[in-house]
């Protein structure tokens, strides 16, 4: 089974069609489909005009948009995306959430997203999991959430589920992800 996690690991001295030439090797996506690939992606994220720069030489926006790209190269059975919209511009937010539907939709390609954006999540997710302290507190469609709750936005939802009191955050990110995986473990 194939799965990408989206990552910023990007050799910042070479171009952006170097890059993914580099992940196509690893992914065993063949030349000529991983060229026609890259166009239309880089093309949809805007960044084709640029493709032959070096990626130090890009804002960490165009860097986003380069790991999606990146993600999509190769049509991963799985896609998770972490935080996928963090530093991206409405434009960019829309093209992602587009052609994230179309993938999972068209290739079947299962995609699970963390966000704290809770209006995205709602516009795009099919299923939610909500997760407080690393327990999983509620599962559903937005909708259920919702009547569950009582509540009309995800984000309302969240609130009433999670508390609505600012917390500390002690546990990296790696912490956060080995939870994660040992509560879907138990199941």
């Amino acid at each position: 089974m194939s799965a990408q996690r989206l990552t910023p690991a990007f050799a910042s001295s070479l171009s952006k069609c170097e890059n993914l030439e580099i992940h196509a090797v690893l992914y065993h996506v063949p030349g000529k489909v991983a060229r026609q690939r890259a166009e239309e992606l880089l093309k949809l994220f805007e960044l084709w005009d640029r493709r032959n720069e070096q990626v130090k030489k890009f804002s960490g926006g165009m860097k986003r948009r380069l790991e999606i790209v990146r993600g999509f190269l190769h049509t991963p059975r799985i896609l998770f995306l972490d935080e996928p919209t963090l530093g991206l511009d409405p434009q960019s937010r829309n093209q992602l959430w587009t052609h994230v539907k179309r993938v999972n939709e068209a290739e079947k390609v299962t995609v699970f997203l963390t966000t704290h954006y809770m209006d995205e999540a709602d516009r795009v997710a099919h299923r939610i999991g909500i997760i407080d302290h690393g327990k999983l507190v509620t599962q559903g469609t937005p909708a259920q959430i919702k009547e569950q709750t009582g509540t009309t936005s995800l984000e309302d939802a969240f609130l009433n589920l999670t508390g609505s009191t600012i917390r500390e955050e002690s546990a990296s990110s790696a912490d956060q992800m080995r939870q994660f995986a040992k509560m879907w473990s138990k199941r």
